[in-house]
């Protein structure tokens, strides 16, 4: 297989191939459309449930191989509790208990409360879901997806599709975030040889 036929394309042919890849995938698109059923503000798919498809679907794998959760983020700043959280995330816990990998389901709003303590480092605190992306330790795995009302597949990727396609991890020295870095690429490594990961 020609794994990187869509590598150097226009940004709108990539678009169109990851909306073809989503689209070929039942399990991914009852997700998008349960999501969508559960209304939550700003919600988005994101990071290896996306990227970790199109890989497996152009080098021929299974479609969740590799893929260990589904990340999904909403942006709710009306309650910042702890509690209100983890409300939403045991709803979604018994609405998505059947896919073939957990759903792991997080508040944006919330990510300055927590990410001090966990990263040792400053956070500002986020205007959105899509903000987020533009923080994660590596270029390649900013991208979300969500379903709208009509059936569209909506796609954020602040940083484009190409890294993606080209099976190259790059890193985003926006915060001090190498080991993350360096974790995640050996992990894609292991599971897909074809990557290559840019150093940091």
């Amino acid at each position: 297989m020609d794994h990187l036929r869509y590598a150097g394309l226009a940004a709108e042919e990539q678009r169109a191939a990851l909306e073809n890849i989503i689209r070929s995938e039942p399990v991914l698109m009852g997700l998008l459309a349960e999501l969508r059923a559960f209304d939550l503000p700003d919600w988005l798919v994101v990071s290896g449930a996306i990227y970790n498809h199109v890989w497996n679907s152009l080098t021929g794998r299974e479609p969740f191989a590799g893929v260990k959760d589904i990340d999904v983020f909403y942006f709710d700043a009306s309650d910042l509790s702890y509690e209100a959280e983890d409300n939403v995330i045991k709803q979604a816990k018994r609405r998505f208990a059947r896919l073939p990998v957990p759903v792991e389901i997080r508040n944006q709003a919330r990510v300055h409360l927590w990410a001090p303590q966990k990263f040792d480092t400053d956070f500002e605190p986020l205007k959105s879901s899509a903000e987020m992306l533009g923080r994660f330790a590596s270029k390649t795995h900013a991208v979300g997806v969500r379903l709208d009302e009509g059936d569209e597949i909506s796609i954020v990727a602040p940083f484009g599709l190409d890294d993606i396609f080209s099976f190259r991890i790059v890193p985003n020295h926006v915060l001090d975030n190498r080991t993350t870095h360096e974790k995640k690429g050996a992990r894609a490594r292991a599971q897909w040889p074809e990557i290559v990961v840019e150093p940091w």
